[in-house]
């Protein structure tokens, strides 16, 4: 796959240096920075309107080369000209529409749908033939997403890269890999700076987390970013779910035969691409681990996760704060109030245990957001996938990232192969948590109130 991906690679190479003569771009070629943003979309506007082949290659690696070289307000400028300059052709978009109500058909409708893609989506689909150019398109992308709290107007232009990576990237191009001791250094340095739920110390860490009997990390990639993980997971082989992540990080542990391990935990999955964000694949990634697992280790019965869950103390800490919580009493505030300081003793521990954890299936079962989601990222992600909310673990991540995010809260979710597609269709149907009985005891009576009607309303 490497060596087709690079003689491609050479041959747009070559196809862009003869386009660049035929552009006269070597001659007039200016530092990067020179090219500001009114520059960069006349390039683009040239890229649109031109006919050659090889002119286009040019012309495609030069925006390119251009974009990287502009400041992050003008980047912005480049987007915003995106969105009002390359939007659909208005008067194609107009013709169509009266074609279509004069003599509605399959040819009109057609014709209406092409004219009213907008004219970026074309453009950007014509950059993508430089060379290398994937990869750029999606740093592109992670710069737009750091815009869009600042400019959330231009969330349609957005909208296109979302449409287009999802073709690009979807379950069919991706490639998964198992990553242990034997993979090259600079894709095992990046599993490194990618990880993003529990920090990998040194390469001793790692090593205990992809080369232990007892531990596997698979990743996917993509052919046209060669060796840049796009997700990454790590997965424990034990005995039974685990309710803690220290014994599983312990560098001193005594690894497990993975022959007597009857389940997998999945317990970290780490996007690594910031321009791929929303464009799923996590879920194509954990059933593929589970098959794959399977093969390896048929005595394997329960997957499971053990997943952190970093919107709980966020949410928690805004009930605490409010006079008028339903939530929240006088007493849960008193048996709370040590967690704010660090990590409490044993003791503190053993009285705060249950208010978390009534408090905890609160948060999953009953609390929404204003568009009736769970709360948490982590847990939608899950739900979505057709996971079931297992169990939940007061003082499973006592590190400081642990406590910081949510008071030391992890849960675990289940994924029983034959209920996955059951429990997807109850989420995005009817938004249904499905969840364990050992969860749904937790709740407080006031809060199991609460249910019939949340799912009586949910849609």
């Amino acid at each position: 796959m490497d060596g087709g991906t690079s003689f491609f690679g050479d041959l747009l190479g070559s196809i862009a240096e003869r386009g660049r003569s035929l552009l006269d771009l070597g001659r007039e070629r200016r530092p990067a920075g020179a090219v500001r943003a009114a520059g960069v979309a006349e390039l683009c506007e040239r890229l649109l309107t031109g006919q050659g082949e090889a002119s286009g290659v040019a012309l495609a690696r030069e925006i390119l080369i251009a974009y990287r070289g502009l400041k992050t307000g003008e980047r912005i400028a480049f987007f915003e000209t995106l969105m009002l300059t390359f939007g659909p052709d208005a008067a194609r978009l107009d013709k169509a529409v009266a074609a279509h109500l004069a003599a509605p058909g399959g040819r009109s409708v057609a014709e209406l749908h092409a004219a009213s893609e907008p004219r970026r989506q074309q453009l950007i689909r014509r950059l993508n033939l430089a060379p290398g150019a994937t990869a750029q398109l999606v740093a592109m992308r992670a710069d737009l997403l750091e815009s869009l709290p600042r400019r959330p107007d231009l969330a349609e232009v957005d909208r296109d890269f979302t449409h287009l990576f999802a073709s690009w990237f979807n379950r069919g191009f991706l490639v998964l890999r198992r990553i242990d001791w034997s993979t090259p250094a600079n894709v095992l340095e990046k599993i490194i700076r990618y990880e993003a739920v529990h920090e990998i110390r040194d390469w001793n860490d790692l090593r205990a987390r992809v080369d232990s009997p007892d531990r596997r990390c698979y990743a996917f990639f993509h052919p046209a970013l060669v060796d840049e993980p796009l997700i990454f997971v790590e997965v424990a082989l034990t005995r039974e779910a685990p309710d803690a992540i220290a014994p599983i990080l312990d560098a001193r542990r005594t690894p497990l035969d993975p022959q007597a391990a009857r389940t997998a935990v999945f317990y970290s999955i780490s996007n690594c691409q910031r321009g791929l964000g929303g464009v799923t694949f996590g879920n194509f990634l954990i059933k593929q681990v589970v098959e794959e697992i399977s093969r390896e280790f048929p005595a394997l019965r329960h997957f499971v996760t053990l997943s952190p869950v970093p919107g709980f103390r966020g949410w928690l800490d805004a009930e605490i704060a409010g006079e008028t919580s339903l939530v929240v009493t006088a007493e849960d505030r008193a048996a709370l109030a040590p967690l704010a300081a660090g990590v409490p003793d044993e003791a503190a521990r053993a009285a705060a245990r249950p208010v978390v954890e009534a408090l905890a299936a609160h948060y999953f079962l009953v609390a929404r957001t204003a568009k009736g989601k769970p709360i948490d990222p982590v847990a939608r992600f899950h739900l979505g996938n057709g996971a079931r909310l297992e169990r939940i673990n007061a003082f499973g991540d006592l590190s400081p990232r642990g406590m910081s995010q949510a008071y030391g809260l992890m849960v675990n979710y289940r994924y029983v192969l034959e209920d996955i597609e059951k429990n997807h269709e109850a989420f995005f149907d009817r938004g249904a948590i499905v969840a364990s009985p050992q969860v749904k005891k937790l709740l407080r009576a006031d809060s199991q109130q609460t249910l019939p009607a949340l799912r009586e309303g949910a849609g």
